[in-house]
């Protein structure tokens, strides 16, 4: 599963809206990760045409098994080590912004010590 952080992050935040909202909109998707409307738009054609996501005809959008598991392991990624991080004792918000940042590019042998630490 090798795609774009930028992706990841796209299916991380659809995700998150499902989960809090129980429905993602484009609108809702730029207002989370802060980007433009169009910037949308063209990261959803991008997802659609791999896969990732279904829009239906009231323009909802929703994951495919294949996006679900990204945005899956990505969210888990971004909550443990933002737990870790206030664990250690940075600030949450902080520890949100710095488990964004690592939660791309950390090694699987990494997570896996990070979470056998908060066991």
């Amino acid at each position: 599963m090798n795609i774009y952080e930028s992706a990841e992050d796209y299916l991380e935040q659809i995700l998150m809206l499902l989960e809090s909202k129980g429905h993602a909109r484009s609108i809702d998707i730029a207002i989370g990760l802060n980007v433009s409307k169009p910037s949308v738009s063209v990261a959803m054609k991008k997802l659609r045409e791999n896969g990732y996501i279904t829009m239906s005809s009231d323009s909802m959008i929703s994951l495919t098994d294949k996006g679900y598991a990204i945005a899956r392991k990505i969210y888990d990624r971004h909550q443990t080590l933002t737990k870790y991080l206030m664990q250690i004792g940075v600030p949450e918000e902080i520890a949100k912004e710095d488990a964004c940042k690592i939660e791309h590019d950390l090694s699987d042998e990494s997570f896996a010590a990070i979470c056998q630490q908060l066991r």
